[in-house]
Order: structure tokens, then sequence, then C-alpha cells
């Protein structure tokens, strides 16, 4: 529910490839091993989490690769896939990370890249509900560049003062959950082939987490950037054993946490629960406590039984969300296309949390001129410490 927002950078990623250092001297050539930082690239936001990707080409020459972080060795990775999980800590500040890669030929290759800290204009107090809203008007079509004043928020029927807003430029951390449970065995080779074009066109400067479901929850990538990482890890699954629906819907919000900025979570699935240790209340009650936005794609059972369907709607409406229900690939496109169209498109609304009483708080956001302002309808605040 409380978050920092920045705004995300929209400055190109920039790969700087580095030559071979052999007694201080660079040997540049077309076959000289070269090394990029993947995540997190220059003048993005880190804050939490963060794990420092790496790609060395080619891998076999490497002996060791070490991480440092504003002057700090925070690990050394000696095989593939070289990867670091470094905390940023709670606070969005400026980060030097370098890296150091040994080879085994003797030389190295060293690579640096510097996060960026929140501007004055952009820092929002941690006590701040964060509602994130999108505008339609009478034909259906996004509003796009609205100011701040169009906006008027009202938590229990009390109007709200606005302390930041955004309308572009918002990082965005995505998860989506794929079920492949044995119920959807009929329907997952289609699933496949949607999920990888659904994640080939989320825009590479969005974080993505891919996870897996049936009877447990497993992670297939973890915030990745690069698209291709995205589509490969689609390809090893399989479907069998049951449907932790709520389980995974309530690892998702806690894996989306406390991050800065948007977050939002994509669940393919038939709808049927039969495997989960929560209940449908505890997964409401969690997304309650959270600001995640839920989107939920119905495909096999959940398209076609009135049951599946409602429990899907009933999850995703009062986040702000929607439920989707499809039953041909040709439909999917039309889905994917609305979907990342709404996620580039929300405006992102805070204002001062007053309220820690662990109850539940309705929230209405509404837009001068326009029909329909989708946004989450409450929260259920914390409880003071």
């Amino acid at each position: 529910m409380h978050a920092m927002i920045p705004r995300r950078s929209t400055a190109p990623l920039v790969c700087l490839l580095i030559g071979v250092v052999v007694a201080g001297v660079p040997l540049l050539s077309q076959d000289a091993p070269v090394a990029q930082i993947l995540s997190p690239t220059a003048d993005t936001y880190a804050t939490g989490s963060t794990p420092i990707r790496v790609r060395v080409e080619p891998a076999d020459t490497v002996t060791s690769v070490a991480f440092s972080v504003d002057g700090r060795q925070v690990c050394t990775v000696s095989s593939p896939p070289f990867d670091c999980d470094w905390d940023a800590g709670p606070s969005v500040v400026a980060h030097q990370i370098r890296i150091v890669v040994s080879l085994s030929g003797g030389g190295r290759l060293v690579q640096a890249v510097r996060t960026k800290a929140l501007g004055f204009a952009e820092q929002v107090s941690v006590d701040v509900v964060q509602v994130t809203a999108t505008v339609q008007d009478g034909r259906g079509h996004f509003v796009k560049n609205l100011p701040q004043s169009a906006f008027h928020l009202w938590e229990d029927g009390r109007p709200q003062t606005f302390t930041h807003f955004a309308s572009e430029g918002v990082s965005l951390e995505l998860i989506v959950s794929v079920d492949i449970s044995t119920s959807m065995t009929p329907t997952v080779p289609t699933l496949k082939k949607a999920v990888k074009e659904f994640l080939g066109a989320v825009p590479a400067s969005d974080h993505v987490t891919l996870l897996a479901f049936n009877d447990v929850v497993f992670p297939l990538t973890r915030r990745a950037t690069d698209p291709a990482e995205r589509i490969k890890a689609v390809d090893r699954l399989a479907p069998w054993g049951a449907t932790a629906l709520y389980d995974v819907i309530i690892q998702g919000v806690d894996l989306l946490g406390r991050q800065a900025g948007r977050k939002a979570l994509v669940v393919f699935t038939d709808g049927e629960d039969q495997g989960s240790h929560a209940t449908i209340d505890d997964a409401e009650q969690r997304l309650q406590s959270s600001d995640v936005t839920l989107f939920m794609i119905g495909q096999g059972r959940g398209v076609t039984l009135a049951p599946l369907k409602k429990v899907m709607q009933r999850l995703a409406t009062p986040t702000g969300g929607r439920a989707f229900f499809t039953e041909s690939v040709d439909e999917l496109h039309d889905v994917f296309a609305q979907l990342l169209d709404e996620l580039s498109n929300q405006y992102l609304l805070g204002y001062p949390a007053t309220k820690y009483d662990g109850a539940w708080h309705t929230i209405k956001v509404q837009v001068d001129g326009h029909h329909e302002a989708r946004a989450r309808q409450g929260y259920r605040a914390p409880k003071a410490k």
C-alpha cells in the first residue's frame, strides 16, 4: 500500500563493450571477450532486492566475476549465470555498480553503471497511499496526458489532496504467473504460445518475473529485462499437479512487496483452485493490503464455467484490474493489445496515509470530463505498531 514513487528514466540502454586488458594495455579485436551489465541499467532506480545480472561472451573464458557497489565488494561468481543478489535498501539513492571479469588468459574486463537517485520533486513520503488509475473516453480509448487538476479522489467519502502525481515514465514491476496444472493440459500448447507473445511485447525496460504454479509455486525468471530470456523460460512448462491459484496470488503480491512505482500481477489460469493452502478470503485480504493491480486471463474451463469466471472477477476488479476470457489465440492478440495499452497508460496518484487501524477504507476516483476512471476500490490499512 505504501510506496515511494519514482519516475522511470527514458534514456536508451547503452551497452559498453570493453576489450581485454593485459599489463594495462587494452587489446581490442573482433574475437575479444565482451561484458555487459544487463540489470540494473544506467540511470534507472534501484531499491530493495535488486539482482545484478551480467553477460560475458564467450562465457568459457571467465574464471571469476567480482561485483562491487559503491566501492565495496558484494559477491564473486565463478560460473554462469553471472548474477549477484544485492539488497539496495529501502531508499532510492544513486549507486555505482562495478564488475571486474577475470579471464583465463590472464586479462580482465571492467564495466560500471550508475543508478539514479530520486530528485527532490520525485520524493514521496513512505506514508503514502498509492493508487494506479486508468481513464477511458466514451469510445473505450485510454485518455493520455491529463493534468493532476483533472483528478479527484475520496477516501471514505472525504476528499484527499495529492502529494504525488505521475502520468508517464513510472517504473513497472510485472509478475506473470502461468497455471500449469493438469486441468490446463488441453490448453497448454496454446497458452505457451500466448504467454511468449505477451512477454515478447512487454517493453525491455520493465522488470518481469515469471512464475509457474500447480500444487506449488516456482519461479522461472526473476526480474528479467531481456525479452529472449523471458521467452526461453516458457518452453520448460509442462502440465501436472493441482492448482494453487490463491497461493500464487499471495506469493506474487509478496514478491512485489513495497517496490517503488507501479506493480501489476498477470495470472493465466482456468480459475479452478484445487491445491492452495490459502483461501480466496486470504488472497483477497492480501490484495487489499497491497497496491498491486491484478489482471486475470481466463483459459480452459475458466472461459466457459460461470462460477470460475466470477472468482476471477471477484479477485481482479477491486484492485483496479480486469479479468479477460478468451477461447482462441486470435482473441488473445486483442487481449494483449488491450492489456499492454492499459499498462502504458496508467496514472499514479499518491496521498497521505492517515489510517493505521487494520480496517478497510473505500477509495473513489473521478476525472473531469471523462466517463470511466478505473482504480482500486479501497485498501486495508496496516495496524499501528
